[in-house]
């Protein structure tokens, strides 16, 4: 199972060159990146960059702050904090392929001594207990059945009192979701929780929940104006397509559907552990 989670996001691609290719053939200087050109790309989740300053805020960070992000990805979202908060961030990433990526295209944009990436399983993280002053995880227990297994995990080593925030796809009350999706194929690699069932999950973890915000709606108008850019043939040469490959237009024409029908929901929850 995780070599098909793995395989999904980008398997056998060469995402570094990917990206660097379609920057230059966007008229991009490698060598003068900054985040925002990678925002496109790197902030892989549904209403990027302002969703991850959401997430920002709800942390109450402050310079020098340790930060976890679990299913960093690109890298996109802990270089965003980063650079808006002046933290230091270390991302865990299933895909050995998504830390070596991020690290490099951290490198481009400056942030390589603040933002750290290694390979490793959010059921099972390779950290002390009350290593970090906050966490995050965005969109990526879509792809874990033991969620039970992450947010003890991220209990375990955050700080007590800490903030964790969690911003993902939930199930919906519309009915089965309709594949493929930019997190799944298939259904077999796809496990969502409902809306109640993550309130059990994080009260047993031990997190007590402080904030909680569906965007379902925001997240609709986000996928819908990129589901008429793909067909005008007017989208950044920079995009998720990069890494999930020929198929995402049918990925984003199937997640609108999805939320308008409320086969799926997008909420955050900001908890204190």
């Amino acid at each position: 199972m995780v070599d098909k989670v793995a395989d999904h996001y980008g398997g056998g691609t060469d995402i570094v060159s990917a990206i660097a290719a379609s920057l230059r053939k966007a008229g991009k200087d490698v060598g003068k990146l900054t985040t925002a050109d990678l925002a496109t790309v790197d902030e892989f989740h549904i209403r990027g960059r302002q969703a991850t300053l959401e997430l920002a805020r709800s942390l109450n960070l402050e310079p020098g702050s340790h930060v976890l992000d679990i299913g960093s990805g690109l890298g996109g979202p802990a270089r965003t904090l980063v650079e808006i908060c002046g933290c230091r961030v270390m991302g865990v990433d299933l895909t050995q392929a998504f830390c070596e990526a991020a690290a490099t295209l951290s490198d481009w944009v400056g942030l390589s001594d603040r933002a750290s990436f290694r390979q490793g399983d959010a059921t099972s993280l390779p950290f002390p207990d009350g290593e970090f002053d906050a966490a995050m995880t965005i969109h990526v227990s879509m792809n874990i059945a033991r969620k039970d297994r992450v947010y003890a995990e991220a209990k375990r080593v955050l700080k007590a009192g800490a903030r964790f925030a969690i911003y993902d796809v939930l199930q919906g009350e519309g009915g089965d979701v309709l594949y493929p999706v930019p997190w799944a194929r298939e259904p077999s690699i796809s496990h969502l929780a409902t809306p109640d069932g993550m309130q059990s999950l994080l009260a047993n973890a031990g997190f007590r929940i402080v904030d909680v915000q569906d965007s379902t709606e925001e997240g609709q108008r986000w996928f819908e104006s990129i589901a008429a850019r793909m067909a005008k043939a007017a989208v950044p040469s920079v995009t998720f397509q990069t890494f999930l490959g020929s198929d995402f237009p049918e990925m984003a024409r199937n997640q609108v559907a999805n939320l308008r029908d409320r086969r799926i929901r997008t909420v955050t929850y900001v908890c204190q552990a």
